[in-house]
């Protein structure tokens, strides 16, 4: 099974450029967005074969979610059931036999790390979540987290320190969140690949210089590790300041 996760920030604006060319031919059987930056209603997407389920904020242009798949779910739920977490459309959990597969879109803690506070209530909050799923079955979680993890995960880790997206407080998040019983699968297969990012600023030609910062994830329970057969970061795909990213796993 092939799954993708891509922040898309905006679907709108990608499907004016690659949109469709991209979902084509990377043909996931699960494929993820985060800041989809729609609501209800704006978009007709026609994708013959996938089900589609998508999870919009509450303010216009911002945030939410969407997974497209070709495998019918048992059950699907929208947000955390934490009302100071759900009006900003950032998660959507499916439920099948063997694992739930959850696309995230996690709090920016933004400049000057103004929301710095509410995403560490966030990531307690979403850990137990996660957590309390993975007692039950499998658990798959991808998305936009927001943190470069390890100073490899991004090209100038010393200039970045107390930025947004790798604070200390937020790398100890993670550090927790895997410690918990959860794997980053492409460190799982590539535990000391250098230079490969997910996200680049549209600013200073970041892009050109592969000035990046690894943001982009695809996180499993430790139940599931016998079952991971790879992941791929798509650097060569354009249309977002993210790209792609892919896991595959065999039920």
């Amino acid at each position: 099974m092939k799954l993708i996760s891509w922040n898309v920030n905006g679907l709108r604006a990608v499907m004016g450029k690659n949109f469709m060319e991209v979902f084509t031919s990377l043909d996931a059987d699960f494929f993820c967005l985060q800041e989809t930056k729609l609501q209800a209603g704006q978009i007709d997407l026609e994708l013959p074969g996938y089900f589609q389920y998508w999870n919009y904020a509450e303010k216009k242009g911002y945030s939410g979610t969407a997974i497209f798949t070709k495998h019918e779910p048992l059950s699907v739920s929208y947000g955390l059931g934490i009302d100071e977490h759900d009006h900003e459309g950032r998660v959507i959990t499916l439920e099948y036999n063997d694992f739930y597969l959850i696309t995230v879109y996690v709090p920016n803690s933004q400049e000057e790390l103004k929301r710095l506070e509410y995403r560490m209530t966030w990531e307690d909050d979403f850990k137990k979540y996660v957590k309390k799923l993975s007692e039950k079955k499998g658990v798959i979680f991808c998305g936009d987290l927001n943190v470069a993890h390890k100073e490899i995960d991004l090209k100038n880790p010393k200039t970045n320190r107390r930025n947004a997206g790798f604070t200390d407080e937020e790398r100890d998040k993670m550090t927790t969140l895997l410690s918990s019983g959860f794997v980053d699968t492409f460190r799982y297969f590539y535990p000391d690949m250098e230079n490969i990012y997910s996200w680049w600023s549209y600013r200073f030609k970041s892009r050109e210089k592969n000035a990046g910062w690894r943001i982009d994830y695809f996180i499993a329970s430790e139940d599931l590790k016998d079952k991971l057969k790879d992941a791929k970061i798509h650097t060569d795909i354009t249309g977002s300041d993210h790209c792609p990213v892919e896991l595959d796993i065999e039920f």
